[in-house]
């Protein structure tokens, strides 16, 4: 039976394992790829240190690659059928007859999703590995030409993340500021999305410099170093200096769910708030924060959000150095160095190549 690479998680903390895993037989409507790049984000980080997860199982999930094997006459998101040779990316499968999936059109609500970078390395359903099985149910998106590897994996987490965001948001004024908390791949894509909507004025609050220097590219109006400001206060009193007192009109939570209660104090009463980073504890609320805030609480991301990530890489790309988002280069054998990179913030966005170092 014919195998691949993979870099495995076995236990928390530890350094991964390279393993060779047989490929699957494909099921019907199912397709195998050769992983052209993969990338990782927090919640990679979050499983490699143990805080949900069970190993062993194959972290990456946003991955990008050449179909090499399908099963069944297959077609993408837009009703074009898929070949051998196409390059694309994969919405997580569902089962497609529950209420979330018929009623709601709510896939990613599925109670049956198959959620790629934390299942047992047998199912190869992680992007840190030669090849990647994509099961029936999800939705495929053909990626173009001019949107590199490397990025087209970076849109299937963060940045399809970012899209179902600005959605559940809805529009953006003309007259509004956005204040964007955490630097890293959401808070970056929010930022870009923000500029692009028509945001009058955008600000971010992240660490450390690196991170901050791709958001003013990107044209964040005003950054604050969170490094350098540990104060909650000093924090809400920049928001509220930047915004005539009265706080953001609408504030994107992009770092963990524990600042949640920050974003509240730094928007205006009857303003906006979208949580969509995860992990650092609970959330406390006090009551001098409920002041008619609109709260949405982000869950991934529908197909039609990965479909948008790709088209808002291929059309953006000359207002935005997206590359820049792309911080270092890793094979599979130095996967375990890109995860704690990535812990210690010293990465945005880790590429994993399907290879070893030389």
């Amino acid at each position: 039976m014919a195998e691949c690479l993979a870099a495995v998680i076995t236990a928390f903390n530890q350094e991964l394992e390279l393993q060779r895993i047989p490929l699957p037989q494909l099921a019907p409507n199912s397709i195998l790829i050769r992983v052209d790049a993969a990338t990782l984000c927090g919640t990679d980080t979050h499983r490699w240190q143990g805080h949900f997860g069970t190993p062993p199982f194959i972290p990456g999930h946003e991955t990008c690659g050449t179909i090499v094997e399908l099963r069944g006459d297959l077609r993408d998101i837009t009703g074009e059928p898929l070949r051998v040779g196409d390059r694309i990316i994969s919405s997580y499968p569902s089962c497609g007859h529950c209420y979330y999936c018929t009623v709601l059109h709510q896939v990613s609500l599925c109670p049956a999703v198959t959620i790629f970078g934390e299942a047992k390395p047998s199912e190869l359903l992680g992007g840190c590995a030669e090849y990647h099985y994509f099961p029936p149910g999800g939705s495929i998106v053909r990626v173009p030409d001019e949107v590199p590897p490397p990025l087209a994996a970076s849109a299937a987490c963060a940045l399809r993340t970012v899209m179902n965001a600005y959605e559940q948001l809805g529009r953006v004024e003309s007259h509004e500021t956005v204040a964007v908390l955490g630097s890293g791949p959401l808070g970056l894509y929010a930022l870009a999305s923000a500029r692009d909507r028509g945001a009058r004025r955008v600000l971010i609050i992240g660490a450390p410099e690196a991170r901050l220097a791709v958001a003013k590219q990107w044209g964040a109006d005003a950054v604050l170093n969170l490094d350098a400001t540990p104060a909650l206060s000093d924090r809400v009193t920049w928001v509220r200096d930047q915004t005539g007192g009265r706080g953001a009109d609408i504030v994107f939570q992009c770092a963990v769910t524990s600042v949640l209660p920050e974003a509240i104090e730094m928007v205006r009463p009857n303003g906006r708030v979208v949580s969509i980073g995860i992990g650092g504890g609970p959330a406390t609320l006090s009551p001098t924060m409920f002041k008619q805030v609109r709260i949405n609480m982000v869950v991934m991301a529908e197909p039609r959000h990965f479909y948008q990530a790709i088209d808002f890489l291929a059309t953006r790309r000359t207002r935005f150095n997206f590359d820049r988002i792309i911080s270092g280069t890793y094979t599979l054998d130095k996967t375990t160095e890109a995860l704690r990179k990535m812990a210690s913030f010293e990465e945005v966005k880790p590429l994993i190549l399907p290879r070893l170092a030389s």
